[in-house]
């Protein structure tokens, strides 16, 4: 009976010899609780700065506002140029991210899994100045005669419609380009949940006739489907905040439009205020700040989903 008693005492409590309710629990909730306020104090902090200095610029006269056609107009092209870019980067990063996650967690050896995923980490320490480079001194040109194919044999495609650009300036290199930096991220994510799926399950598929890729396929993929939507979501929102790399690729004429190959492309919304604020006074940095607080909405509602989801396949696990 003693010892039926002391089992049960022990599952209901903490483990023996740990101590609850001290002055180091507190000091720590305290400290845990602080920071929590701090982020959440910071974030309204920031909200607030955007809206307050973006007010004379939405209460102004549609004249007033450059380009003269009100502040919806001129915001508009440049959260459709944002959004298009972030767009072209998550759909060629989300495959290879998976895939070299997969490849790190069920294909390679120890010792090369383990020089994959530093090195596929260490493509997040490099500056987005060095990928803006890189973009148009090397990568740009050397697409340039996949373009001009593109816009030969696929131009009744909106997206090729061309005339494709001479130099590499494009929307689809800038895409492109921000698919390489935002990988590491969906990778890091994929790649963690992918390690974590149950090693049980994954036997009992393989003893039940499953090759190795219909393993992945039935057991893996489905494990991690929501880590990849999460990770996903996350290189979204970091493709949305994208400046010097965007900047320096982009040949940027405005509007809106969906060629990817041609020289005129939208800008983006990092990009636009990068370029003009150094020369803006006035009403002009209150129209900028304005679409930093359409774009600061954006990353907010990507990464609030983003969040969402990895609560949700948490509870789901």
């Amino acid at each position: 009976m003693s010892e039926s008693t002391n089992q049960t005492e022990g599952t209901a409590g903490p483990p023996a010899g740990v101590k609850t309710g001290g002055p180091g629990d507190r000091i720590f909730s305290g400290l845990a609780t602080a920071a929590g306020v701090t982020i959440l104090a910071l974030l309204a902090g920031v909200a607030i700065f955007l809206l307050i200095e973006a007010w004379p610029a939405i209460t102004a006269a549609p004249e007033d506002i450059p380009g003269g056609d009100g502040l919806i107009s001129y915001i508009a092209p440049l959260a459709f140029g944002t959004v298009l870019a972030a767009l072209i980067a998550v759909v060629f990063a989300v495959p290879m991210a998976v895939a070299v996650a997969l490849f790190i967690s069920h294909f390679a050896p120890k010792g090369l899994a383990d020089t994959l995923s530093y090195l596929v980490d260490l493509l997040a320490a490099i500056p987005s100045l060095v990928y803006g480079l890189w973009g148009i001194a090397v990568f740009g040109p050397a697409v340039v005669p996949l373009t001009d194919w593109l816009a030969d044999n696929l131009g009744f495609i909106p997206f090729f419609e061309g005339p494709a650009s001479t130099t590499g300036r494009t929307m689809l290199v800038a895409g492109v380009v921000l698919a390489v930096m935002i990988l590491p991220i969906i990778s890091a994510v994929a790649r963690e949940v992918f390690t974590q799926t149950p090693r049980g399950l994954q036997e009992s598929a393989l003893a039940l006739g499953a090759t190795r890729w219909e393993m992945i396929r039935m057991v893996v993929l489905p494990f991690g489907r929501s880590a990849v939507i999460a990770g996903s979501m996350l290189g979204l929102g970091r493709a949305l905040g994208e400046t010097m790399a965007v900047t320096i690729i982009l040949s940027v004429s405005g509007g809106v439009t969906f060629n990817l190959i041609s020289p005129s492309n939208p800008s983006t919304i990092a990009a636009n205020i990068a370029l003009d604020f150094p020369e803006s006074s006035g009403l002009d940095v209150n129209v900028l700040i304005a679409s930093g607080l359409v774009l600061f909405a954006i990353t907010l509602v990507v990464n609030m989903i983003a969040r969402a989801v990895i609560e949700r396949g948490t509870v789901d696990e």
